[in-house]
């Protein structure tokens, strides 16, 4: 039941970020026709959006084989398992929020695709979201974690 649990987690987050954002997006836009678009526009984006999901998939899987879970919780909520322990290595070496750092930066990608306002409108909508989320979510880390959480918070950037 744990691991079907775990499965669900992921697979919502990998569809809400991944498909539901970028979707948001193109419709907000007028659902524009998504190709041709220039080839420096659509390189700049493909190179955005690849590295996006490279920096999420890699801060995943690190979670996964060294800290044994997951530190997102929806607003209070446990989405997938809580790590054991600080995440402070690997991806978590370039700021406090790989994960969603590497999705504003595919989300970023998209809007580019987009070229759109209301897609920049949308991705602007979504990271104020996103900062209340990461608000609540630094307080729990500080109950679960303490002095070891202050001290990581005071020699890395939020993004």
């Amino acid at each position: 039941m744990k691991r079907l649990r775990d499965f669900f987690g992921y697979l919502l987050g990998g569809v809400l970020f991944v498909m539901f954002i970028p979707t948001i997006m193109w419709l907000a836009s007028g659902m524009p026709a998504l190709w041709p678009v220039s080839v420096a526009r659509g390189v700049s984006a493909a190179v955005l959006m690849l590295g996006g999901l490279v920096l999420s998939v890699w801060t995943i899987v690190y979670m996964r084989s060294r800290g044994k879970g997951n530190p997102m919780d929806a607003f209070g909520h446990e989405v997938a398992p809580r790590t054991q322990h600080l995440m402070v290595e690997g991806p978590y070496k370039l700021n406090r929020n790989p994960m969603l750092t590497g999705t504003l930066i595919y989300l970023v990608g998209a809007a580019v695709w987009l070229w759109s306002w209301q897609a920049c409108a949308v991705f602007v909508a979504f990271f104020a979201i996103m900062m209340v989320q990461v608000l609540s979510e630094e307080k729990r880390l500080r109950r679960d974690f303490g002095e070891e959480y202050e001290e990581y918070s005071r020699h890395s950037r939020r993004f």
